[in-house]
């Protein structure tokens, strides 16, 4: 008995080591996680882009270090809006299935449901501790859809809603709204207390406009480092308020930029993303941190508020916030895990619903399977094990219809989108969809990224892939139809 005790000790001191083994391996492939998204930043912006930055009098030092340390994807798409986007970005669904394909504005009832499955959850699950600062836009006055029913333990310097509400007081005033309803119908910021309810603390308007984007960023850092050597890693999403109108830069970046007010917001937004990736340096947690910066849709080229009626800009694509045209939906997109995710340039296709099966990937448990998932797992393609994305083809919606189909190099329209009449002439919130001759325009972005050219006359081979897209998301509403959306234009009894 007593010749048996050292190899029964070495077996239990193995068996230590081993286990000891697989809890770092575990650790090690369960990264803290910050997902920081914009708000109205478009292709042609970020110096790392190629056509904005230093070249447009607005240089974004820390974006471009990002992309230049990561993965810098140059074909990432979201879609047309700030609603459906983040509504694609939680659920990994497209925004028609959780029936919020519209931009939630004051008075419609919008609202992400209890039901929805969402990135927050996932990581709130599988023992991540969640918070979140910002801007959400996914609902604010019912309860369910607030972050803190939604998977987040905490809500800092929230906006719920969206920045555009600081403007209506002036136009209400005009009008001859009163005071009081004025007051009413301000945006406020929210904080969540201990029990996950929140609270307004402030209201939400043009001074406080150019303080926001600093307290989000202070919030941001904070939370960073409260939970920078807790046991369990974390998930932070970052909802930033810039670059959306109006323009409000802090103070200390008024007069910046050579490119004027949106320059100026800009060259802020960059600065506070910067503090964010510094406290993560700081706290000396970079290497188990994997870092996503996205935007949720296309430029604002039209702000209509007097010194920043030059806004974002689409790069070399057409299409603003609010159409279906490449520039709408193709935005800046970079992801950073030193170590094992390799910095390169990739113009494989990723979309923004492709995170929650990523994330759901990289925590190696699966989704609920009781309702259609629209992105794709992108983990092999991510850390280079694969050298192609996990997509090919990607849809996009106005007002719950199928609008336009990308697959490959080519962009289909069922209805082609074209500028409004009128100063501005635009497309975007102010464009038109018009009908063709039974035919869907055809685009090749890859020799026509302005969409110039429609090639139906000599490409019409493309429509069967078109149409077997299509079908593939008709055949899963069989099973799994869309909820009612909600339109502005369109009504029913």
């Amino acid at each position: 008995m007593l010749n048996n005790t050292p190899s029964l000790c070495h077996k239990v001191l193995a068996t230590l080591v081993m286990l000891a083994a697989i809890n770092v391996a575990e650790s090690a492939d369960r990264p803290n996680v910050v997902l920081m998204l914009s708000d109205n930043l478009g292709f042609g912006d970020l110096g790392a882009y190629g056509s904005g930055g230093d070249m447009r009098g607005m240089p974004t030092p820390n974006l471009d270090q990002l992309a230049a340390e990561g993965l810098m994807m140059t074909q990432f798409f979201v879609e047309p809006g700030c609603t459906p986007s983040r509504a694609g970005l939680m659920t990994g669904r497209y925004s028609v299935r959780s029936g919020l394909n519209s931009i939630i504005v004051a008075g419609t009832p919008l609202t992400l449901q209890a039901e929805e499955f969402t990135i927050a959850e996932l990581f709130k699950e599988h023992g991540y501790t969640t918070g979140m600062t910002g801007k959400w836009h996914l609902g604010s006055n019912d309860e369910q859809s607030w972050p803190t029913n939604q998977g987040f333990d905490s809500y800092r310097v929230g906006i719920l809603e969206t920045t555009d509400g600081t403007l209506y007081p002036e136009s209400m005033r005009r009008t001859g709204v009163s005071e009081a309803a004025i007051t009413k119908s301000q945006p406020k910021i929210w904080e969540s207390d201990e029990n996950g309810r929140l609270q307004p603390v402030r209201i939400y308007d043009l001074d406080y406009r150019r303080e926001v984007e600093g307290d989000i960023a202070e919030a941001a850092t904070n939370y960073i480092t409260e939970h920078a050597d807790d046991e369990e890693p974390f998930f932070l999403y970052v909802g930033w308020s810039h670059v959306h109108y109006p323009s409000g830069a802090a103070k200390e970046f008024m007069g910046k930029s050579a490119a004027g007010a949106y320059g100026d917001m800009l060259m802020e937004h960059d600065h506070r993303v910067g503090e964010v990736l510094a406290a993560i340096d700081n706290a000396g947690i970079t290497e188990n941190t994997l870092v996503v910066y996205l935007s949720d849709n296309g430029p604002v080229n039209h702000n209509g508020k007097d010194d920043d009626y030059l806004g974002s800009a689409p790069g070399p694509f057409r299409g603003e916030i609010g159409d279906v045209l490449e520039g709408s939906l193709r935005v800046p997109g970079m992801i950073r895990w030193p170590g094992k995710i390799p910095a390169r340039k990739s113009n494989e296709m990723v979309a923004i619903h492709d995170f929650l099966p990523t994330f759901a990937g990289l925590l190696g448990v699966a989704l609920p399977d009781d309702r259609p998932i629209d992105g794709r797992n992108q983990m092999e393609f991510f850390t280079g094990k694969s050298e192609k994305s996990a997509r090919e083809d990607y849809l996009a919606f106005i007002n719950g219809e199928v609008s336009a189909v990308r697959w490959r190099n080519w962009r289909m329209y069922p209805k082609e989108v074209i500028s409004s009449a009128g100063n501005p002439s635009a497309a975007g919130i102010y464009g038109y969809r018009v009908e063709g001759m039974g035919y869907p325009a055809i685009y090749n972005i890859a020799r026509d990224p302005r969409e110039r050219m429609n090639q139906i006359g000599t490409s019409a081979w493309v429509i069967a892939p078109y149409l077997a897209i299509i079908k593939t998301y008709e055949d899963s509403l069989e099973k799994y139809p869309n909820p009612p959306g909600f339109s502005l234009t369109e009504f029913s009894r």
